[in-house]
């Protein structure tokens, strides 16, 4: 095979970040739409990433958020995202680059994108994207199993902003076992 000296995958990897770079604009511009919710995913080690200490030292490598319900002040840049959620109630700003995003899920209709990020003390990663909205219904369930296997090696750590009614806010929990319904 001949060396891919056109780097389509750092092409692709650029135009889907350009889609979360839209769908989390117009999300901050107009609000969800319906019943759309984005769980999104990154390394809080990756360069210019920027939380408290307090969420570092609970996410040392990645955490996942959720933009649902309880989160204000969404700003979208060319270079990444500004949030303020609530930890604890506390409200804590988090700073995210597209280029530190390893997965973006839209659950209410099953789309997400998948990256590898490359970090500064790491060699080079294998960038890949991957819709998981298949066009064929045979190869969703194949791609949920996939999702479901990888997550189970991967151990992803979510933190949920403060509930509405007040239980269990603030804890670390798996987003496979813990929802919380608006």
């Amino acid at each position: 095979m001949a060396e891919d000296l056109i780097r389509y995958d750092l092409k692709v990897q650029k135009a889907m970040r350009q889609v979360i770079r839209g769908v989390i604009g117009d999300a901050a511009r107009d609000g969800l739409p319906g019943g759309h919710f984005f769980q999104i995913s990154f390394r809080t080690d990756a360069p210019g990433v920027k939380l408290s200490p307090e969420l570092l030292k609970r996410c040392p490598e990645q955490m996942t958020i959720i933009l649902q319900h309880q989160f204000q002040d969404l700003l979208v840049s060319d270079q990444g995202l500004e949030v303020v959620l609530f930890f604890n109630h506390v409200p804590e700003r988090l700073v995210v680059p597209f280029s530190a995003i390893t997965e973006f899920y839209d659950h209410s209709v099953q789309f997400g994108l998948r990256f590898d990020v490359a970090l500064a003390t790491e060699p080079a990663a294998k960038v890949e994207a991957l819709a998981t909205k298949p066009a064929a219904p045979a190869s969703a369930a194949e791609q949920l199993a996939r999702n479901i296997e990888d997550r189970g090696k991967r151990k992803p750590k979510v933190v949920a902003p403060d509930a509405k009614d007040g239980d269990d806010s603030g804890k670390v929990v798996a987003i496979d076992f813990s929802r919380r319904k608006p």
